[in-house]
């Protein structure tokens, strides 16, 4: 093995070994400082000028900004640092270990998203004796499995700034200049709990979550025939009925229930006015019905992305991986890096079918590609 893949594999083994859980569930969240900390001394001791930005209490939660060169312009490789909760029971190796097998690289992070920053680093190890014309930037984010809070705050700061971005999310190496946005809502109904013998001392809130669900599903239809996109896999808008929970017996008039669900929209639209037409909608049963109906929102939504197909960045990737940009469902902090001005796609090493399940793993023949491939993107924005 040549020295430098023993050392990959030596900063992602240190990488997976430090927690950085971020969860919605108290229980499970965890700051990402250790990470963090550990990429600022590698990223420090090869040259770059380093910056964390805490974004908690204390500093538990933190972005790092490390800069190798000067001026305006240049390439930002951007990553998070965070990983999913983890069922240590259904792994066949501890989660918190780097192991080698079967020429894959086994590991709680080890391609969502961990394994992409030692190739980031190994790839700019190449540039350290040169003097970049346009700076080179490695971005690392905290909580993108849970809040994206990470993310929101450098884009609330304005920085950083270059001209173009690579996200190295898990996606075989292959370009992605589009992908759907995601919200999640809560319909709280209250209603009137009364004797069931009776429906007249009562109104129930579970019926009215029955007509909510069924205005639901007529929307989910009319968002798939108004924002269709033959680019995606599940070509339109989806909305999950994720679960409800209501009443207290069966014979009792159930007075308050609660549904939550997901909507992941398609480039094309915006999730305010998806929400707007949504909250009308509920407005309109609650009238109709006299019960009192509120939408709220369980999490700060993510925007649909959607890179130009004629942009420098897309026409880059496409001829150096041979592949043409592609769509994909799933979100990731691509619209937050457009924010700060940046043209952006998502490319990174490993597979995002095995991310968020036990034995996630990476393919060990990703990383040299990955590695030539992050090259020839810094030689076209930086030298």
């Amino acid at each position: 093995m040549p020295q430098s893949e023993k050392q990959i594999l030596a900063q992602l083994g240190q990488l997976i070994a430090t927690p950085s859980v971020s969860s919605t569930d108290p229980r499970w969240d965890q700051g990402n400082r250790g990470v963090i900390d550990l990429l600022a001394s590698w990223l420090t001791d090869m040259g770059f000028r380093t910056e964390i930005q805490e974004i908690s209490p204390g500093g538990s939660k933190a972005n790092l900004i490390a800069t190798l060169g000067t001026g305006p312009g240049g390439l930002v490789l951007a990553g998070h640092t965070d990983t999913v909760p983890f069922d240590e029971g259904r792994w066949q190796s501890d989660p918190l270990s780097l192991v080698e097998r079967d020429q894959r690289l086994y590991g709680l992070g080890s391609t969502d998203m961990k394994g992409f920053f030692p190739l980031a680093m190994a790839a700019a190890s190449e540039f350290l004796e040169h003097t970049l014309q346009q700076p080179l930037i490695l971005l690392a984010t905290a909580d993108e499995e849970s809040s994206m809070n990470g993310a929101r705050a450098l884009a609330a700061a304005g920085k950083p700034r270059a001209r173009a971005a690579i996200i190295g999310e898990p996606t075989s190496l292959n370009p992605i200049r589009m992908h759907k946005g995601i919200m999640m809502e809560a319909v709280h109904i209250t209603g009137k709990a009364g004797h069931s013998s009776n429906p007249e001392l009562g109104n129930s809130a579970l019926e009215g979550a029955h007509a909510v669900m069924g205005e639901l599903m007529d929307y989910r239809q009319e968002l798939r025939e108004r924002y269709s996109n033959p680019l995606f896999n599940v070509a339109f808008p989806t909305l999950n009925l994720g679960c409800i929970h209501g009443g207290d017996s069966p014979n009792r008039i159930c007075g308050r229930t609660e549904l939550h669900f997901d909507l992941r929209m398609t480039p094309g639209n915006d999730n305010a006015s998806v929400r707007g037409e949504i909250a009308a909608r509920l407005a309109q049963i609650a009238e109709r019905r006299s019960l009192d109906i509120e939408l709220r929102s369980l999490i700060q939504d993510v925007a649909p992305f959607e890179q130009q197909a004629d942009s420098e960045l897309v026409r880059l990737a496409e001829r150096l991986t041979g592949h043409s940009a592609q769509a994909v469902g799933f979100a990731t902090e691509a619209p937050f890096m457009q924010q700060l001005g940046m043209d952006t796609i998502v490319m990174g090493p490993g597979s995002i079918d095995r991310a968020h399940q036990p034995d996630e793993y990476m393919e060990l023949e990703q990383i040299q590609p990955c590695i030539a491939l992050l090259q020839q993107c810094i030689r076209h924005y930086c030298l």
